[in-house]
């Protein structure tokens, strides 16, 4: 994408995140959204239809990029292993930080409902993905990965109702040693 286009709708993301810090998405104007990103209202036009259309794009690209950080100990090491997992392989809580507004209106529901649900969603099929190479015993992979996406996200959520007081890289330590305390409590049954 032309560098230009990604700066104008970069600043479009961050006006329409600056505006849900006093209003919903549905007291949102356009006019509102071009005067905070500093654009005029033609080339809003150019890029969407409606806010609606926005929002969406500004979703899918914060989802993208928490795939692509969940990827990235992946990319990193063509063998890798969640056995193999070490706390700065973790990139969700950079993710997460990068985007912390984003992740503060989806906590508080400003974003709207079924947010919080859509995050766990991305995060459950990324899950699922290492699930299904294991050796679950009984276990259903959809259940399991389920509870492993909630989980996932119940930190995300401990960490913005924080204010982010913990780096990301404490963050990631604190997963990595929760992951490590249940593969040692089940490899003890």
């Amino acid at each position: 994408m032309d560098r230009r286009i990604q700066k104008t709708k970069n600043a479009f993301y961050r006006a329409f995140l600056e505006l849900l810090k006093t209003k919903n998405v549905q007291q949102i104007t356009i006019t509102e959204l071009v005067q905070e990103a500093d654009v005029n209202r033609s080339t809003f036009y150019k890029h969407y239809g409606e806010k609606e259309d926005l929002l969406h794009e500004l979703t899918e690209s914060v989802l993208n990029d928490l795939r692509t950080a969940y990827d990235d100990p992946y990319k990193q090491n063509k063998a890798f292993s969640t056995r193999n997992l070490q706390p700065h392989m973790i990139k969700i809580f950079d993710h997460v930080y990068r985007n912390q507004l984003f992740y503060s209106h989806v906590i508080s529901s400003k974003i709207g409902p079924g947010f919080q649900n859509r995050v766990c969603h991305v995060i459950q099929d990324l899950v699922l993905r290492d699930a299904t190479k294991s050796n679950l015993a009984n276990i259903n992979p959809q259940v399991l990965t389920s509870y492993q996406a909630h989980a996932i996200f119940g930190i995300i959520v401990y960490w913005t109702e924080n204010h982010f007081q913990e780096s990301a890289d404490y963050m990631a330590k604190q997963l990595f040693l929760i992951l490590k305390a249940q593969h040692q409590l089940d490899t003890a049954k």
